[in-house]
């Protein structure tokens, strides 16, 4: 269905909404959008630092392996 709009049926469609709605409250309405872009950007670059943190932090948990060999390998 929305395959056979093309760029006319957009321009309309633009302009529809551009009567209705007013240059002012789309241009508000593209800033709250940015915002929350910007937002969620954050949220997925804190996001991805907090659960690499925690993956170093079990590394280092995990890591018992001895420093030495036992003296009965040594033989």
């Amino acid at each position: 269905m929305l395959n056979n709009i093309g760029l006319p049926g957009l321009l309309l469609i633009a302009v529809v909404v551009l009567v209705l709605f007013g240059r002012g409250k789309i241009s508000s309405l593209m800033g709250e959008v940015g915002k929350g872009i910007t937002a969620f950007k954050k949220g997925v670059k804190d996001g991805t630092k907090e659960i690499e943190d925690d993956v170093d932090a079990d590394a280092v948990a995990r890591d018992v392996t001895p420093s030495e060999t036992p003296e009965k390998d040594k033989a």
